[in-house]
C-alpha cells in the first residue's frame, strides 16, 4: 500500500527541498516531489549513519549474542540510526575471534527485535586495534596490543567472513604502512588513530591508502607547533576525514569549532565512540574484557576515557550548539560523510528505490522521531 510522508522541508546531501511529499511502498521510497504548502514545521533528513559505535543497552559488541546486538540496533534506531559498524576493542587473539564470527553472523542474518519494533542494521565492523600504540593507546589492553600484520588481519577478516570493513591502526608501528597497503588492496578502509604518528608517519599512511583520523585529538600525539603529527596533518589536508565525539568531554567545544573550520561540511564525521553503557543507568559495564564505570556522563577505566554515553542524535545537537552550524551540515556530518568516507554512499540516499530511512527534526533542529523502511521509529 502507498504511503506518504510530508514536512516543512527535506534537507538532500546537497541542499533542501521545500514541502516535500515522500511516497512509500513495501519500506522503499517511490517518488520524491516538491508539494503545496502544508502548515507543517518539521524538517526530514536522511537517517544517521553510524561508525564507530561498541555497543548499547548494556550490551557490548564483544560479547553480545544475537538477541543482544538485536537490543542494541533497537536502541540505536530510537536514536536515529539506520546503519552501522560494529565495533571492536582490543582483546586477547580468540575473544576477538570469537567476537568477528557472532557480529558477521548477525551482518548476514539479523535478529529481529521480540517486540517487533524497526532494528538499526550492523553493516560491517569495525576493527579498533589491536595495531595501536603502546603511547597512545588510551583504554587498549597493553598486554593484546600487537605489531601490525598482515597475516593477523587475514585471520581475522576469516572469521569476519570479510565483514571487516574499516580498521583504526596506528601508521608508524613497524610494518604499518604494508597492512595499510593491504587493507587498502583489499576494500578495508584505513582510519589513523590511537597513534603516536610524526607529519612524515602519518603522510606515509595517507600515501598508501588511509582516509581518516579515528576521533580527532583523543589518543594521538597532541598539536604542537614543530610537530603537527596526525592532528595538524589531518586538519591541514583537504582529502582526510576525521571522526570527532561532539560530547563537550572528550573535546572542548572552541577545539569543535576548530574542526569543523578545517575540515569543512565535507570532511567531518561525527562518532559516538558508544559503549554498552549507552542508554544505561551509571554504574559498571563492559568494554570487550575491560571494567568501566560510567558516573555523571563519563565512563572512565581507571583514571582514562572508555569510550562515551553520547547518542547520535545528541552529537548532532550539540555541533549544532557549540559551533552555530545549521541543521543540514550537522545531519550531514552524520550521514552522509561516513558513508561517502566508507564508499556506501547508498546507505544514506534518498532516491526511488531506496530504502524509506528518515529522521524527523522540530524547528529547534532536535529530533523528535524518524523512520526506518516506512516504519515510525520514535
Amino acid at each position: 500500500m502507498m504511503e506518504q510522508i510530508t514536512a516543512r522541508r527535506l534537507i538532500t546531501d546537497t541542499g533542501e527541498i521545500g514541502f516535500p511529499v515522500v511516497e512509500i511502498e513495501d519500506g522503499k521510497i517511490v517518488s520524491i516531489e516538491e508539494g503545496p504548502e502544508n502548515g507543517s514545521t518539521e524538517t526530514l533528513t536522511a537517517a544517521f549513519f553510524e561508525i564507530h559505535v561498541h555497543g548499547a543497552r548494556s550490551f557490548d559488541f564483544m560479547a553480545a549474542d544475537q538477541e543482544g546486538i538485536a537490543e542494541a540496533g533497537r536502541f540505536l534506531a530510537t536514536r536515529g540510526v539506520a546503519h552501522y559498524l560494529a565495533t571492536t576493542v582490543t582483546a586477547p587473539e580468540d575473544l576477538t575471534l570469537r567476537a568477528l564470527e557472532r557480529l558477521a553472523e548477525a551482518i548476514e542474518r539479523p535478529r529481529a527485535h521480540p517486540s517487533g519494533a524497526p532494528v538499526a542494521a550492523p553493516v560491517g565492523i569495525h576493527l579498533e586495534g589491536p595495531f595501536v600504540s603502546h603511547g597512545k593507546r588510551g583504554v587498549h589492553p597493553v598486554a593484546s596490543l600487537r605489531e601490525p600484520s598482515v597475516e593477523l588481519f587475514d585471520r581475522f577478516q576469516t572469521a569476519a567472513r570479510g565483514h571487516i570493513r574499516l580498521m583504526t591502526m596506528a601508521p608508524e608501528l613497524p610494518h604499518g604502512v604494508e597492512l595499510i597497503e593491504h587493507l587498502t588492496a583489499k576494500g578495508v578502509r584505513v582510519t589513523m588513530g590511537h597513534s603516536m604518528a610524526t607529519e612524515a608517519e602519518t603522510l606515509a599512511g595517507v600515501a598508501a591508502g588511509a582516509r581518516s583520523a579515528t576521533h580527532l585529538f583523543n589518543a594521538m600525539r597532541a598539536l604542537d607547533h614543530r610537530e603537527p603529527g596526525i592532528v595538524g596533518t589531518v586538519l591541514d589536508r583537504e582529502d582526510i576525514y576525521a571522526e570527532m565525539i561532539c560530547d563537550g568531554v572528550h573535546v572542548h567545544p572552541a577545539v569543535i569549532r576548530l574542526w569543523l573550520k578545517a575540515k569543512g561540511e565535507e570532511r567531518a564525521i561525527l562518532v559516538t565512540d558508544g559503549i554498552s553503557a549507552t542508554g544505561m543507568p551509571e554504574g559498571r559495564y563492559q568494554l570487550g574484557d575491560m571494567n568501566v564505570v560510567v558516573k555523571d556522563g563519563v565512563c572512565l577505566s581507571g583514571e582514562t576515557l572508555a569510550g562515551s554515553v553520547l547518542t547520535m542524535d545528541r552529537a548532532v545537537a550539540n555541533v549544532q550548539k557549540f559551533t552555530g552550524t545549521s541543521l543540514g551540515t550537522a545531519v550531514r556530518l552524520a550521514s552522509r560523510n561516513p558513508a561517502r568516507m566508507m564508499g556506501m554512499t547508498h546507505l544514506t540516499q534518498m532516491a526511488p528505490g531506496s530504502a524509506a530511512n528518515f529522521n524527523l527534526f522540530n524547528e529547534a533542529g532536535d529530533r523528535i522521531g524518524g523512520f526506518l523502511e516506512g516504519r515510525r521509529v520514535e
